[in-house]
């Protein structure tokens, strides 16, 4: 196992603790990390940007097939400029709009209790976000 890997392995063990305090986690084929918050579906890997610096990147489905309107990206955009943990995004797709929050940061070395403090407080930005997205009259839910 190279030293990329074996530090990569260290930090998605650590993820995984963290975030077992919380949710029932699964592991995936590839490695990632994958859990639900509330009604959002969200995914944890781990990255060696460079020597030292390795970083967790969290991805979470905010809504998913959501007709897109002007509305939903206004508050989107409205939200995103709000200093959130992490970045909104907006996928058109087929079916509608797709809406994420991505979060990326250095986590080599953090001990699980802070490191699963981080990760809930991206998560339950999320929740909270599907919440105030769907819940607007503007937006149907999907």
């Amino acid at each position: 196992m190279t030293q990329e890997a074996a530090t990569t392995a260290r930090l998605m063990t650590a993820t995984k603790e963290a975030l077992e305090t919380y949710h029932d986690v699964q592991v995936d084929d590839d490695g990632a990390l994958t859990f639900k918050h509330g009604e959002v579906p969200c995914a944890v890997q781990a990255m060696q940007l460079a020597e030292g610096l390795t970083v967790l990147s969290l991805t979470c489905v905010v809504a998913w097939d959501v007709p897109g309107s002007e509305e939903l990206l206004q508050s989107v955009a409205e939200r995103a400029g709000q200093g959130l943990f992490g970045t909104l995004g907006v996928v058109r797709t087929e079916r509608g709009m797709d809406v994420t929050l991505r979060y990326a940061f250095p986590a080599e070395g953090m001990d699980p209790a802070p490191l699963g403090t981080l990760l809930m407080l991206v998560v339950a930005t999320a929740s909270q976000l599907r919440t105030e997205l769907l819940d607007e009259p503007a937006v149907p839910g999907d």
